[in-house]
């Protein structure tokens, strides 16, 4: 209805205001008009008259009923609708939490937790721990200087570097996995102090809206943490395949062995 109102205010405006114009060229033609044409002067100016009487009664009485509809409705929002008083409670509660707990929160979480005090582990710590998916690329060597890449063809059985290498790549996985993840953290962190700031300064109505983001939020958040319970999950998988190969290789080695035996035996 306000907007109604509102339009039909904004027409009836325009509709003054070319009248009003009106008014004026005709104004503007009786100044530089010649003396001769001073007989049918009297008649446009009662014709003006009349113009600037309705304007001042009909319209303007309209107009000013339009005015007080609108009050009435803003009143109405201020009192009932979106209280001005409890907005501003609700607003000033916001900011004292959030000066109350946003620094520690943030403290907590930027506390430097790297242990390692040698340098190759140091260094893969650091880079662990960076929160900047840009230094995944020196993930591989700093893991190979600390864990030592994959051996040779000649100083390792097949079935060895197989394992060795799967080993290291869902461990490469994981950690690549966690450094995105943190980063991702950081940046919820920061949507979630944008939020906190647009809700203490939010306009009455515009509650959907932040709910809205808050919700897509919460939805990245659950995909992130999919994302490492699935990291997780392939650890664990992976775990259980090297056991199972660990006893697949005894078995062979078993076999060998027994092989081996009965062509000692065997033989005359």
């Amino acid at each position: 209805m306000k907007k109604i109102l509102h339009a039909f205010r904004e027409k009836l405006l325009k509709r003054c205001s070319r009248v009003a114009a009106g008014v004026l060229c005709l104004l503007l033609v009786l100044a530089i008009a010649p003396p001769g044409a001073g007989a049918g002067i009297g008649d446009i100016v009662s014709i003006l008259t009349g113009i600037y009487g309705t304007l001042r009664g009909d319209i303007g009485g309209v107009l000013n009923n339009i005015q007080g509809v609108n009050t009435d409705v803003r009143d109405l929002h201020q009192g009932m609708v979106w209280p001005v008083a409890l907005l501003n409670q609700a607003r000033g509660f916001v900011d004292q939490v959030t000066a109350q707990y946003r620094d520690p929160m943030w403290q907590i979480h930027s506390l430097a937790t790297s242990s390692a005090s040698l340098s190759n582990p140091s260094q893969l710590e650091s880079l662990m721990r960076s929160r900047q998916t840009g230094n995944l690329g020196g993930l591989l060597p700093a893991f190979q200087r600390l864990y030592q890449p994959v051996p040779v063809t000649s100083d390792a059985p097949a079935m060895e570097r197989n394992m060795i290498d799967i080993d290291d790549a869902l461990a490469l996985g994981a950690l690549k996995t966690t450094v995105i993840s943190d980063q991702s953290g950081n940046q919820m962190l920061s949507l979630a102090d944008a939020l906190e700031q647009q809700a203490s300064k939010a306009a009455p109505g515009s509650t959907p809206l932040l709910t809205a983001q808050a919700q897509i939020a919460s939805l990245e958040t659950q995909a992130f943490l999919q994302r490492m319970l699935a990291a997780e999950l392939r650890q664990e998988a992976a775990k259980l395949a090297h056991d199972n190969a660990l006893r697949k290789r005894s078995a062979e080695t078993a076999r060998n062995l027994r092989n081996q035996v009965h062509d000692v035996l065997s033989r005359p």
